[in-house]
């Protein structure tokens, strides 16, 4: 079976539970490899929010008042048709995101993953009994939200928008999703009509693409209660500041400039293999990419030459068609940004070690070495293939260069000492820290979420975080007869 059939829904988003015009119009599906047309979708405007909005209330009471088993069965199923499913989904993520193919796939896997997390998260429970100094029955109730508002990126679109949109359904809620509208399909579309062909009832979902007014529309939406927001720390900004006009509670989860350190003592080899995946994976356009490689200054020409090395061993290309390491830069805006920060930062004196040239949107992973703290490629958020490399000399230079940075969402520390990584990631202050690994990582049941201008903290991830994100909680008490009072 098929489950996105392009000629159903051309030229159509997904609201209320169908396919139907956007009141935006209709946009081409693009790849970025080629720049060709695969499909059209269509664009909503902010009279598609309210009408999405309104169907999700209407929805949601019901869908709240359904047996938790009912939630179950819904998401189960989902889980079964993405596996069974799992290489037309795969197609669409190389094809609309650029995604290698081997990305493409642990993707797949990690939305998979998703779907499971929520059957289970469905069956969880809902409260718990408090003490209390009175004869009563005295409970804290996890309740429903209402209506979520879910905003995704382009770069991990799947994963990215099903780690807020299956929760916040198997916890009860209605969603309204925006995704990216260069990844319009798999990051939203084809995951409307995986749910849909699961059983999940009309109007509890509802597909937006769109730009800045739909975002802005469903962030100040009365009727939208949370707001999930994934991307840049800049939008991230001005979604919480509108949010917080309107006393409404917002996930942010945003930019990161992530400091993979290799400490003296480590297998160096091992420590270039890590440093490769974690800068050059889907391009670098990671939230978690290993923005700043700090090396141990005995180590640090010898590292440099074998990260080149690497880099220039690495095969960039069309997806679709070969089985390449890289594939796109999402668009030629994102590419310019890249190349950008690669000439500035060499102009400012840094060394290309390997790649900083392109052809279209294939941009060669590239390596810098002789940077500074204050470098570009180094200080900024590149969300390109690149790996800016600083010789340190001790630990308290160390200290000091790592948290110079505002943002503060993956730590990558590589030493044979596992006890001297630990302490020192007490003084790395970190949303998320792996000893011995890389920067990018993922799972459905472990807790995800910077800090400082990373975002607001652990909002995804097993049953603790997702239960806070989605639910409210309420404090109940019950006694056999009314309390007496002196008057």
């Amino acid at each position: 079976m098929t489950l996105f059939d392009t000629d159903s829904a051309d030229g159509r988003l997904f609201l209320g539970g169908g396919w139907q015009p956007g009141a935006g119009g209709a946009r081409p599906i693009v790849c970025p490899s080629d720049a060709s047309e695969l499909g059209r979708f269509g664009v909503a405007d902010a009279a598609d929010v309210d009408r999405a909005v309104t169907a999700g209330v209407t929805a949601q009471r019901a869908w709240a008042d359904a047996p938790f088993d009912e939630r179950a069965r819904v998401f189960r199923e989902a889980g079964r048709l993405l596996e069974a499913n799992a290489a037309e989904y795969a197609d669409w993520l190389v094809k609309e995101a650029g995604s290698a193919q081997g990305k493409a796939g642990f993707e797949v896997g990690l939305v998979a993953a998703e779907l499971h997390l929520a059957a289970a998260l469905a069956l969880a429970p809902t409260g718990s009994i408090l003490r209390s100094t009175k004869p009563r029955l005295s409970l804290a109730q996890r309740v429903p939200v209402g209506v979520v508002g879910v905003i995704s990126p382009f770069n991990f679109p799947g994963i990215l928008s099903m780690r807020s949109v299956a929760p916040a359904l198997a916890l009860g809620n209605a969603v309204v999703l925006k995704p990216d509208p260069r990844t319009a399909v798999s990051g939203g579309l084809f995951l409307a009509a995986l749910l849909a062909e699961a059983g999940l009832p009309d109007g509890l979902l509802s597909v937006l693409p769109g730009g800045a007014d739909v975002g802005e529309a469903l962030v100040t939406h009365p009727a939208v209660r949370v707001i999930s927001f994934t991307g840049s720390t800049a939008a991230g900004r001005r979604v919480g500041e509108q949010a917080g006009r309107l006393l409404k509670r917002v996930h942010l989860e945003l930019g990161g400039n992530n400091a993979l350190v290799v400490l003296d003592d480590v297998d160096l080899d091992a420590a270039v293999s890590a440093g490769a995946w974690g800068s050059f994976l889907h391009q670098g356009q990671i939230c978690m990419t290993a923005g700043r490689h700090l090396v141990a200054a005995s180590l640090y020409d010898r590292y440099v030459e074998g990260l080149a090395a690497a880099a220039d061993r690495l095969p960039v290309g069309d997806p679709r068609t070969s089985d390449v390491a890289l594939g796109p830069i999402i668009d030629e805006h994102q590419r310019d940004h890249v190349h950008e920060l690669v000439t500035a930062s060499v102009d400012a004196g840094a060394r290309l070690a390997a790649g900083g040239t392109y052809e279209g949107l294939f941009y060669r992973p590239t390596v810098l070495a002789g940077v500074r703290a204050d470098s570009r490629a180094f200080a900024e958020e590149v969300f390109g293939p690149v790996a800016p490399v600083l010789r340190f000399d001790g630990e308290e230079e160390l200290v000091d260069i790592v948290n110079r940075s505002e943002y503060g969402l993956s730590l990558g520390i590589l030493t044979r000492d596992v006890m001297r990584g630990l302490r020192l990631a007490e003084r790395l202050p970190s949303g998320i820290v792996h000893i011995n690994d890389q920067t990018v990582d993922d799972e459905s049941v472990a807790p995800f979420g910077g800090v400082a201008a990373s975002g607001t903290g652990a909002r995804f991830g097993g049953f603790e975080a997702n239960a806070e994100a989605f639910t409210e909680t309420r404090w109940i008490t019950a006694q056999g007869e009314i309390e007496r009072y002196p008057f």
